[in-house]
């Protein structure tokens, strides 16, 4: 096993999740739209978020909303792409993770993207 447990079933299948963090939850929302409608991404999830980090030799301290977009490894490039395009940040962060999921999960995702 790979140090995780898959719950729900014994047969698992590859995904790609992204993880983007935005300024606002209105962009956030914009971008999952804007997503969805493309077919690039089945599902997204919207966090609020504290996060800190350093910006010009300073510590910010920040209220963002994590982006989580569920995806298939072959739209997973073009999704980001999309999301680097139009994102409100002079550098914004598109993560891209492999993970597994159950397998009626993800061929609901890989239907929602076709």
């Amino acid at each position: 096993m790979n140090g995780f447990i898959v719950c729900c079933s014994r047969t698992t299948m590859n995904l790609a999740l992204l993880y983007c963090p935005f300024p606002s939850e209105k962009s956030a929302k914009q971008a999952a739209a804007s997503l969805l409608s493309k077919k690039l991404i089945a599902c997204a999830n919207i966090l609020p978020s504290k996060s800190l980090y350093n910006w010009k030799g300073k510590l910010q301290k920040e209220k963002e909303f994590i982006l989580l977009a569920k995806t298939t490894p072959s739209k997973a490039k073009r999704a980001a792409s999309a999301l680097l395009a139009s994102h409100p940040y002079k550098i914004p962060c598109v993560l891209k993770l492999k993970a597994d999921a159950n397998e009626e999960y993800a061929k609901w995702v890989k239907s929602s993207v076709v």
